[in-house]
Order: structure tokens, then sequence, then C-alpha cells
């Protein structure tokens, strides 16, 4: 876009008009609604819109570390735990690349995240109704038409407001994603020009200056930090490693990747979760960190290895790795480095470091919903904590008043639990919104999904008359202890 003289009055984005209103319309384009938009293609009844402000599919593009994988297996793509027969399949991708053979023989479960990224990015790229380079603005019901109104700016290929438009649509899928966290004692930091403090979310951007750096300090414990430390590890010299890794967990652990373990990532689960007290949900959510915080069993092995390799001619590699430990401020030293005050939780002990440059693997966190939703806000429902209501539909809870619907994808943690942002759950998630919206089976869903019984009240159906008698007795028969089972 070329910048405006003081002779030339800035050029104003054009206005689209109103076009005829859509049944479905999706903000943002990531693996959740591309799902979504896959899946919705064949229903020729639905007309279907998506929207993305990027000028085209990305999927955490920082973290692409060599060698990094998923930690769900392939047949975790979009469509094929509800559709394995979908043209926008994982193996349909391999094939239309010529890669089945090469795939067929390297016996891969679980895919590279740039494989993945590569899959999506095609699915992408083929599939009609997708529109990039669109920020959504703004979403308002109008009670008059029955519709809600979708405000949106497009985009030129500088990100420059081009046009201005709007669109009406009889329901909305949310799927905006999340934004890297940041701890509070280290905003400033990150915040600051010149400071060599960044989330993980840019780490690729910036390796090859960190690998320069005479110390490092990777903070988080999870899959993300283990990857960054590990990349950072492998390419820095023996015994000048310089590299602080902590983590505010009691340990570096292990994801919880048992048979019965993984079924916390059910449909079963997700709906026994959905059924109890808010209270409870808030409680199990923190306590299931090693479901989705903990690291792969894989890398955790890669690091012991790299640091015992390091040990062979002995000594001991430059590297300090500490759990247990939070940051509670953080300031510059001189101008480039950075001087960390930490407090161990256990010991209650303090002590500080200074580094030269830090790497923040402390995650993500949904993206908050009211800016974008304001003109809604007169219609939500909430709970005691005022996050929006959901259903076990995946639809906010509006008023009735409001005849559309306002599905969610991955902001729905604190009602449906851990397996919110899986993508292991993304197809079965989209396919369950899709049979809710059209009120029919396009998707037919199986009614169990896991060994695993969740709760007293959801006892499976058990065909053979002899084994009634093992079923438990109804909970309303029972003397039940008041004092929990720990």
């Amino acid at each position: 876009m070329t910048p405006p003289t003081s002779a030339t009055p800035p050029a104003q984005p054009q206005h689209h008009e109103p076009e005829a209103s859509r049944d479905l319309v999706g903000i943002g384009i990531g693996p959740f609604n591309l799902s979504l938009a896959a899946l919705a293609h064949p229903l020729t009844e639905l007309d279907t819109a998506f929207y993305e402000q990027r000028p085209a599919f990305d999927w955490h593009p920082g973290l692409l570390i060599d060698g990094a994988t998923l930690q769900v297996p392939f047949l975790a793509d979009l469509v094929t735990l509800a559709d394995p027969a979908s043209p926008w399949s994982f193996l349909n991708h391999l094939k239309a690349r010529d890669r089945l053979f090469p795939f067929y023989f390297a016996e891969r479960f679980h895919l590279h995240r740039a494989e993945y990224t590569d899959y999506c990015r095609w699915v992408s790229e083929n599939l009609p109704g997708l529109h990039f380079g669109h920020q959504v603005d703004a979403v308002r019901w109008n009670p008059e038409r029955d519709l809600f109104e979708v405000d949106f700016t497009q985009l030129d290929t500088d990100g420059e407001a081009e046009a201005l438009g709007r669109t009406y649509t009889k329901n909305i899928a949310l799927g905006i994603g999340t934004a890297p966290y940041v701890p509070e004692p280290l905003r400033p930091l990150v915040e600051a020009p010149g400071v060599p403090v960044i989330h993980a979310a840019d780490y690729l951007a910036h390796r090859e200056h960190f690998l320069t750096a005479d110390h490092i300090t990777v903070i988080g414990s999870g899959q993300t930090g283990a990857e960054v430390f590990l990349d950072l590890l492998k390419n820095r010299p023996v015994g000048r490693e310089g590299i602080h890794w902590l983590a505010r967990t009691e340990a570096f652990a292990p994801m919880e990747y048992s048979k019965l373990g993984l079924e916390h990532f059910t449909p079963d689960y997700t709906r026994y979760f959905h059924a109890l007290p808010e209270p409870v949900r808030d409680r199990l959510v923190p306590a299931q960190w090693q479901l989705h915080k903990g690291i792969d069993t894989d890398t955790i092995t890669a690091i012991h290895d790299e640091l015992y390799r390091r040990t062979l001619h002995g000594g001991w590699p430059d590297t300090v790795l500490t759990p247990g430990v939070l940051v509670r401020t953080a300031g510059r030293v001189a101008t480039t480095k950075v001087e960390l005050h930490l407090e161990h939780v256990q010991q209650a002990g303090r002590s500080r470091i200074t580094t030269d440059a830090v790497v923040l693997a402390t995650g993500y966190r949904e993206r908050p919903l009211d800016q974008l939703l304001a003109g809604l806000d007169p219609y939500m429902r909430r709970d005691g904590s005022e996050r929006p209501r959901i259903d076990d539909q995946y639809r906010l809870l509006l008023d009735p008043s409001v005849t559309g619907a306002v599905y969610v994808q991955n902001a729905e943690r604190h009602t449906h639990g851990v397996g919110a942002p899986d993508l292991g759950l993304g197809a079965w998630r989209s396919a369950s919104i899709l049979n809710s919206l059209t009120g029919k089976d396009p998707y037919p869903l199986p009614s169990r999904t896991a060994f695993t019984t969740f709760g007293l009240a959801q006892q499976p159906q058990i065909p053979h008359a002899r084994q009634q008698s093992q079923m438990l007795t109804p909970l309303a028969d029972q003397k039940v202890s008041s004092r929990p089972v720990v």
C-alpha cells in the first residue's frame, strides 16, 4: 500500500455490500475450524464461509524445530476419526504428494510437526470457502433479521485495510485459537525492544542469535521447553553449554501416555467432565497437568542421552536443570543481560541468576472472546467466574431470543476438560457441531469410545442377562460415606 502524501488524502477502504445470509460463518482458520470446513464441504445443503486475518494457513511456525513431532497419531488429522473416507484425510494428502509408499515404509505413527503443517496447508489451499486476509472485527445479533451480523476488514498483502465487508449468518463457529502466555514478572522484558527475552512461539526466528549467547535460560517444563532445551543443548559446544532449565512443576515429568490414561481424551470423558459441577471441573483441570503438559518419553530420553554423551570424556556438561522454581521478578542488567529472581517452592529459599537470553516455554492461553463478541454480551450467559457457559454441543448459552448458535472450538476447557485443545478430538467435535447444526446425523458418531466408565451414572449397558448382577448398585440405593475417597 502506497503511503499517502500530504497532498493525497488517505485511501479509504471500500465497502462490500452485504450478501445473502449463510448457514455458517467460521471465524479463524486454525486446525479446528479447518477440520470443520473440511467436514462441511460435502454437505452441499450448507452455505459456509471461513475467515482468517493471516494471509495463509500457518501453525506455530516458531516451533517447527527439526525433528519435533506431534504427540498424537496421524489418525488425529482433520477428518479421519469422523470420516475415514474423506478426501481431506492425511493419507489422501500423501497420495496427492506421491508419498504413500515412503510413509508406509517409514512406519511412523506420529508425524513431524512440519509434515502436519504441510498437510493442513494443502487442505487450506484446495478447500473452497476459505477467505484468508480477512480480519473479523465484530459480531452482533440482528433481531430484525434473526441473523448474526459479521463485520470484517479485507487486508492487502501488507496487512493494510483494503475493503470493509459484512456478512449475515444463521450460525457462527469461533476458532480463534490461543495466544502465547507470558508470566507477569517477565512481560515488561518481552515488550521492551532489544531485550533478549522471547516466548518460545518465536524461537526459530531468534535461534541463531540465541545459539551464540554465552548463557541461556529456558523457563517451562512442558514439551516445548524440553524441545527448546534439547535443540540448544545439541547445538552448543561440549563443556560450554551454558544453559539453565527452570520449571515451576515439581519434576521434569513424563506425559501421561498409558492406554487407559489416554482415555481422558475420548468423547466419553468429555461428556462426563461437562456434567460435573463447575467447582469440581475447576479443581480437575490443573490437577491433570501431566495429561497435556508433561514431556513425551522419547524427548526425555533424548535429553538424558545427550547429557550423558557429554560426560564420556570426564566432567559434567555446563547445564543446570531445576524444577520447583518460581520466577518472582526479573529485570535488565546493564544493557544486554537479564537478572531473574527465583524462589524454590519446597525449600522456601530465594536466589538469583544472570543470563544473556531467556526463552519462555510458558504455554498458551485461550484468546478472550469478550472483545470480538462485545455485541453479544447482553445475550450471553456466564458461570460463577464470569466465563461463557457452553452446552454439551459446544454452543454458547445465549438468551432464548437468539435463534442462531455460536459454536466454540478450543475455548471450552473450563466446560469440556483437557481434551479441548487436543487434535485427536478435533474431527469428532467438528462432526458433533455439524450434526447439531443440521439437525441430522451426516456424521454418525459412536455412543461409546472408552473402556473406562467415568462416573457411576454412566454405567454401560451390558447385553448378557447373567452379567446384570455385576453392575453397580445405583447411587441412590447405596450407603455412601461422606468422606471423599482419595
